[in-house]
């Protein structure tokens, strides 16, 4: 890397410094404190509201659209749906970490950031590096169908993000931010 003669580089951050690649394992502490400094959609309007019954749709939706999934049993997705349950985009890869940046991808290519008013559905496990990516392009509520890592749980949490973890048959655990889901209506009709 090379820099042009007039630009005088922002030295403050560079006390710990991480190669991040997309897989497992990234030290958690100093990319936590990277991330705060970087991510320009922290501070946005908060009115990111979804009903428990519309949660327990999205897997399904997802599921519909995965027929290479279907075939094989060997891709991860990512999807992007509205509050509402509308599916907006699906991106599929080998590797989780890489569907969830071409779903970001093309949510950059559509201009869509930041995706505050969406919600993020991982067909697998939430690890930190997703939780990460999903706060740098501005998502305030993540699902996923497995389990999340206790460093998602800790960076979902200091970003306010609502981190939904084991949503599958009719049921899901909320780890961060539970004022974004909307309970009550739907225990009083199941």
């Amino acid at each position: 890397m090379s820099l042009n003669e007039d630009t005088i580089p922002n030295l403050r951050n560079t006390e710990r410094n991480f190669y991040t690649t997309s897989s497992c394992g990234v030290c958690g502490k100093g990319s936590i404190n990277a991330i705060r400094t970087v991510s320009v959609y922290q501070d946005q309007q908060d009115d990111n509201f979804i009903n428990a019954a519309i949660l327990h749709e999205l897997p399904t939706m997802l599921s519909k659209h995965q027929k290479v999934f279907a075939d094989t049993g060997g891709l991860h997705a990512s999807a992007l749906f509205m509050p509402n349950g509308e599916l907006l985009l699906v991106r599929e890869d080998v590797g989780r970490h890489n569907a969830l940046d071409k779903l970001i991808g093309a949510a950059i290519n559509n201009n869509w950031l930041p995706l505050t008013k969406n919600i993020l559905l991982l067909s697998g496990r939430a690890s930190f590096e997703l939780v990460q990516k999903a706060a740098m392009a501005g998502i305030t509520v993540i699902a996923a169908v497995g389990a999340p890592s206790s460093l998602a749980v800790e960076l979902a949490n200091e970003f306010t993000i609502t981190l939904i973890g084991f949503l599958r048959n009719e049921r899901f655990n909320i780890y961060t931010a539970a004022h974004r889901i909307l309970i009550a209506d739907y225990e009083t009709t199941h």
